[in-house]
């Protein structure tokens, strides 16, 4: 693997050259890279919910721990997979950009590291003192309807200092990706879920749930831990000779803008509210509703995470494309995400609805985790993948939006379209529905954001010719249609969940890939034939390179 994936490496000659567009071999292999270990992180978050459920199964404890798991969840979209990235991850193109240039005294990249990290570490360390002196007026806004909330008041100050911790790890993600640099921080999801495995198996007796708690707090500093060596290689080298204290002149001479940084948080915590909203009715439910909800969702949007790590790669270059002027690179790159991410995640969704009930008994059903858990949980679960088409697509669409590094607050007022249909529709569903209800209009309101998203491409955006990009949805929503019909027939034909799954998996990945084929949806089939004759040449070279021995 290339050393520019992997760390970084010595310096900008990892990778491809700077000033270069990043080549289609690459791209695919970041791609895989960040994938694997997203998988890896994201198997290591299912452990986390087995141990989870294992050990406190989903009763009034475990939704105590679940409110306070609020803070980790919004600032993981805060200040990790959204927020900063949004507003980092352009800067820092820029900055590479006026440096692969020659533009800038002292170096652009050093200055703007000089002039928002302290202050943003000063910002986070205030925001996660607050929040934890804050914890019982917190958590009786987010669960009024807990009938004791001193369990979730003493969770949630341990998981506030994961407002510093994620910060500093986002802010290293997005430098690092920016640099095109991946491994480290596609890794730090594994340290983190690392963590609180290991704390709750240790001290789960000891501390009850406040164990799981704990290991928000230490699996959030290994997050920074993780990306700070990486992180100080690439800026080291000129940090002597940089003046600390001086403005950041990237972009023309103008500092980060304030509206930008605004619109993009206020654009994440929109987004992220959709998970309060569920919190909030879900509390005036029967005990163990929050955490069929949370089991569900984890479980449901895994399809989504992976999908979209193709955005995770490709957003710097798109970035970096639009630094350097070459607005139809970044079109071409940005339409063949969109496409290409809906595909994968609608099959991932397939999957979901076709066996949810055995999945969900694979994973969850032992220890405290019963049979009634299951069908609760399965039921949700299939709700939530109906939404999965419109997580992703506004997770695609909206860096479209903030890779111009310009301001702009149409994203912000389509997420706020969508979480008030989110609200009006939990009103009405969570009477007859309950858990599911409010699933749905999870997914109606993620729905009309995409939908509103789409729409609203112009050229203030990355140019997206919007109609060729919906005549490009239309084939693996059929796809994915056809597929799930046929998944549900195969998993009802087995009592055995790991066989079910097995089939049933099997019976969907195959279904779609030959419809995918057939309509040669997102250029199905070059890119079959284009990695297969990757695979062959690989195989080949491996096959005829001669030993290296050392002298």
């Amino acid at each position: 693997m290339d050393a520019g994936l992997l760390d970084g490496g010595k310096g900008d000659t990892a990778g491809p050259r700077p000033g270069a567009a990043p080549s289609g071999r690459f791209l695919a292999r970041a791609t895989l890279l960040s994938a694997a270990l997203s998988m890896v992180g994201a198997l290591l978050g299912l452990g986390r919910d087995q141990a989870l459920a294992h050990l406190f199964g989903a009763g009034a404890d475990t939704d105590a721990f679940l409110v306070a798991w609020t803070l980790p969840e919004m600032a993981s979209t805060l200040l990790i997979e959204d927020g900063m990235a949004f507003v980092l991850v352009p800067a820092f193109s820029m900055a590479l950009a006026r440096r692969a240039g020659g533009i800038g005294a002292p170096d652009p990249v050093q200055a703007l590291v000089a002039a928002t990290l302290p202050r943003l570490c000063l910002a986070l360390a205030g925001a996660a003192a607050l929040l934890a002196a804050g914890a019982p007026l917190l958590v009786s806004v987010l669960a009024p309807g807990l009938p004791d909330p001193s369990l979730a008041v003493s969770c949630t100050r341990l998981t506030a200092t994961c407002v510093l911790s994620f910060g500093l790890a986002g802010y290293c993600s997005a430098a690092l990706r920016a640099h095109r640099s991946y491994f480290a921080p596609g890794s730090i999801y594994i340290a983190y879920n690392a963590a609180i495995i290991a704390t709750m198996v240790v001290l789960a007796a000891r501390w009850g749930v406040r164990s799981a708690a704990l290991g928000v707090a230490l699996g959030g500093c290994l997050m920074a831990a993780v990306q700070a060596p990486s992180l100080w290689r690439r800026i080291a080298g000129r940090l002597g000779r940089s003046a600390s204290g001086a403005p950041y002149d990237g972009d023309g001479g103008r500092r980060l803008a304030v509206g930008l940084v605004c619109a993009v948080l206020l654009f994440a915590l929109c987004r992220q509210s959709q998970v309060l909203i569920e919190r909030y009715f879900a509390s005036g439910l029967p005990a163990g509703a929050i955490s069929h909800l949370n089991y569900a969702q984890k479980v449901a949007q895994l399809p989504m995470s992976l999908s979209l790590m193709v955005c995770v790669v490709t957003f710097p270059v798109v970035a970096r494309a639009l630094a350097d002027g070459d607005t139809r690179r970044a079109r071409d790159r940005v339409e063949r995400d969109l496409v290409l991410t809906a595909c994968l995640v609608l099959l991932g969704a397939a999957v979901v609805v076709a066996c949810a009930p055995q999945i969900t008994q694979l994973l969850f059903q032992r220890g405290a985790f019963t049979a009634q858990d299951t069908a609760a949980t399965a039921a949700v679960m299939r709700v939530y993948a109906v939404g999965l088409l419109g997580h992703t697509l506004v997770g695609a669409l909206v860096q479209s939006y903030f890779s111009t590094g310009r301001t702009t607050w149409y994203p912000l007022g389509a997420m706020g379209a969508g979480t008030l249909a989110t609200v009006v529709l939990s009103v009405w569903a969570v009477g007859p529905w309950g858990a599911r209800g409010i699933a749905g209009a999870n997914a109606a309101g993620i729905t009309l954001t995409a939908l509103l998203l789409l729409h609203g491409l112009g050229p203030r955006t990355v140019p997206v010719r919007v109609r060729r990009v919906v005549a490009g949805l239309a084939g693996p929503v059929y796809a994915a249609v056809c597929a799930t019909g046929a998944g549900l027939v195969c998993a009802g034909m087995f009592a055995s969940p790991v066989a079910a799954v097995a089939v049933c998996g099997t019976c969907v990945t195959a279904v779609f890939l030959l419809l995918t084929w057939i309509l040669d949806t997102a250029d199905a089939r070059s890119l079959l034939l284009s990695v297969a004759r990757s695979v062959a040449h690989s195989f080949r070279r491996s096959v005829t390179r001669k030993p290296r021995h050392g002298h």
